[in-house]
């Protein structure tokens, strides 16, 4: 246990370091040896925990919003996830802008994507064990994909244009859509067949 609890501490050091620096200059130009310097590692300690930097960077975004996020209980508690990613994305505008304008929106967008998938996947899931209905597989997938895309993209818009940044009416708007559009979805596509 104390192994696994030290290998924390030192991945957290290491995002810990990246989130530093990616305040203080591009995502792009923040090398391995700059992490490995500022939390005073060795490489060989670096590459054990992660095979690259966008390791490290999927790695930090994970740890401290989406894996949180999942735990939530979506179907009854979703109104407090979608606050709680808000409030990070607030909470580490420069960090994410640096990888942002680093990366771009597409490849940022990426490292959220997958992760997205998986909230929204549960989110329907449970709306549909609820309502007791039987929606097909490829639809689901399919509103999946549409929501996932559309919640990474709007973060992310937010991003690259603060002055339209409006915390209380993103969250009045993802709130209203989420909660009518996608059981109502649910309940129409339980005719369908694939």
């Amino acid at each position: 246990m104390k192994q696994a609890e030290a290998s924390l501490r030192t991945k957290q050091a290491m995002a810990a370091s990246l989130k530093k620096l990616a305040c203080q200059k591009s995502f792009a130009k923040i090398t391995v040896r700059d992490i490995i310097t500022d939390c005073n590692v060795n490489r060989k300690t670096f590459y054990y925990h992660f095979e690259d930097i966008y390791a490290l960077l999927r790695w930090t975004l994970e740890q401290e919003a989406i894996e949180v996020v999942k735990n939530f209980d979506l179907l009854a508690e979703y109104e407090e996830a979608v606050a709680f990613v808000l409030d990070y994305v607030e909470e580490n505008t420069q960090f994410i802008r640096s990888v942002y304008h680093s990366l771009g929106q597409n490849e940022l967008k990426r490292f959220f994507y997958r992760d997205f998938i998986a909230i929204v996947r549960a989110f329907i899931d449970k709306t549909e064990q609820t309502q007791n209905l039987s929606v097909p597989e490829g639809f689901k997938e399919y509103l999946c994909d549409f929501y996932a895309e559309a919640v990474a993209g709007s973060m992310l818009a937010g991003i690259d244009n603060p002055e339209k940044y409006n915390r209380e009416k993103i969250m009045k708007y993802v709130l209203c859509i989420i909660s009518s559009t996608i059981p109502s979805a649910l309940q129409a596509a339980a005719g369908l067949t694939e």
